[in-house]
């Protein structure tokens, strides 16, 4: 999978899906080529969830390769009410950038959560925004890796929905340069302080490189630790899975730590380079852990996707469950 499930046994973070950061997308618009679209889902095979009222879910922005946020936006959500859910976005720059709480200047404000088919953009100030119910992206033949490898020819998501949030700005609100980095978080208001439960850039990083027992630690912590808390073992294990030599391993574990996703808005967006919709990732990590000796599986991007923001396709309306166990 994705990041889908990334709490140690194949749990969400706090045992709550809301809090389940599953994928973050980072690509040109594709009819307005100063502009940038950010889309990060959560919820993994959404059935009838809200966003979490106390949590806050953020893109960090890193614009001068230092692995901290110079640039963020965060978005808070409504207690529902009748059925209804409403969301504040804030953007904030500079040292606010990097602080935890929400700043106090409000970038969009009571922006509709779309609970049904309708894709309803909001767009105000400097972009667009949409949060709400869309059919899940990610493609990936989850039962063939957990089966040798033999790949069944089925997508594990194919109409699953999540919960997503689609943010498409000016380019000038990422920084001078088109070269930049993009992570996503998702914290929570615990005993009066915000918590971070989940956090990822790259897909397919945490519930497959960590074991059960580092998955949880490593939601909590920042990208700028990465390389000292993760280049040892995970060179350790590319050696192992792939053959890697020593050196090579380490070069390859360098490709994804700091865990941010790398985007230079000047060359088009194909994983790792950004990431689009389209974007085979599971067969790109599988190969990446192996040294391409696993083949991809085969499967192609889910033909629901839309040419117009947010981009993804509308939900289910007879959604997949999660697979037992």
């Amino acid at each position: 999978m994705s990041n889908h499930f990334s709490a140690a046994n194949i749990k969400s973070p706090g045992g709550d899906p809301r809090l389940d950061l599953t994928d973050v997308y980072a690509f040109k618009a594709p009819r307005d080529p100063g502009e940038t679209v950010l889309i990060m889902d959560v919820d993994p095979f959404r059935t009838d969830s809200t966003f979490h009222p106390d949590a806050v879910y953020r893109f960090n922005i890193d614009i001068d390769g230092d692995a901290q946020p110079e640039a963020a936006f965060r978005f808070l959500f409504s207690e529902p009410h009748n059925g209804s859910q409403t969301a504040t976005a804030y953007y904030s720059t500079g040292e606010q950038a990097g602080e935890p709480e929400p700043p106090e200047e409000i970038m969009l404000g009571s922006v509709p959560v779309a609970f049904d088919s309708s894709a309803r953009a909001f767009e105000g100030g400097p972009g667009q925004l949409f949060v709400g119910v869309r059919s899940d992206p990610f493609f990936a033949d989850a039962e063939g890796a957990l089966h040798g490898f033999n790949w069944t020819g089925e997508d594990t998501f194919a109409g699953s929905n999540v919960l997503s949030i689609a943010l498409q700005v000016p380019d000038n609100m990422l920084g001078p340069s088109p070269e930049m980095g993009v992570w996503a978080t998702v914290s929570l208001w615990k005993d009066g302080k915000l918590q971070q439960m989940d956090r990822g850039g790259h897909p397919t990083i945490n519930p497959f490189l960590n074991p059960d027992d580092a998955k949880d630690e490593y939601n909590t912590r920042q990208p700028s630790d990465d390389v000292q808390n993760y280049l040892g073992p995970w060179s350790e294990l590319l050696q192992q899975m792939g053959g890697y030599s020593a050196a090579d391993a380490r070069d390859a574990a360098l490709e994804v730590l700091p865990d941010i996703l790398r985007y230079d808005r000047s060359q088009p967006a194909r994983y790792p380079n950004g990431r689009s919709l389209t974007d085979d990732c599971y067969s790109n990590r599988f190969g990446w852990l192996s040294n391409g000796k696993i083949r991809p599986d085969g499967l192609h991007p889910h033909e629901d996707l839309s040419g117009d923001f947010p981009y993804l396709g509308p939900p289910n309306p007879n959604p997949k469950q999660a697979p037992a166990g």
